[in-house]
């Protein structure tokens, strides 16, 4: 029993770390939203949930080279937007373009590559709800 007591814990206070994180990140993200000027753009922030995606260009997401610049390039954030009923259904959008890579400040390039996992990180929380909304309307096979 104690061990079934001690993972419930655990799980509550995993659950409770991650919305305490979103919570902070979402503070975070708004304040890099106006920092990088994406406010000119995309008027209301939570607008920019209703775009399929936001990448970078100029610069590397990946976790082992995070921030890398990719010389010769452009660092500029492109969103993805979405439409079934187009005949085009995806377009990209640019949010963002600060020039080639190598001349942006590295402080601006950091809050840049920093706003794209923040907003990753909360959009990843909202595919999970969506998901979780939608497997709550199958019928529970055992």
């Amino acid at each position: 029993m104690s061990s079934a007591l001690d993972r419930l814990k655990n799980l509550t206070n995993k659950i409770s770390s991650y919305e305490t994180a979103r919570k902070d990140n979402l503070k975070i993200l708004k304040n890099l939203y106006k920092k990088i000027e994406i406010d000119k753009k995309v008027e209301n922030f939570s607008d920019l949930f209703d775009f399929k995606a936001i990448n970078l260009s100029g610069a590397s997401l990946l976790s082992d080279s995070l921030g890398e610049i990719k010389k010769g390039k452009y660092l500029q954030i492109l969103a993805i937007s979405y439409d079934k009923t187009a005949v085009q259904k995806s377009k990209n959008i640019s949010l963002a373009y600060f020039g080639k890579v190598e001349n942006v400040e590295s402080a601006l390039k950091d809050m840049v590559v920093e706003f794209i996992i923040r907003y990753r990180f909360e959009k990843s929380f909202m595919t999970l709800e969506n998901y979780y909304d939608m497997i709550g309307t199958f019928k529970v096979n055992e």
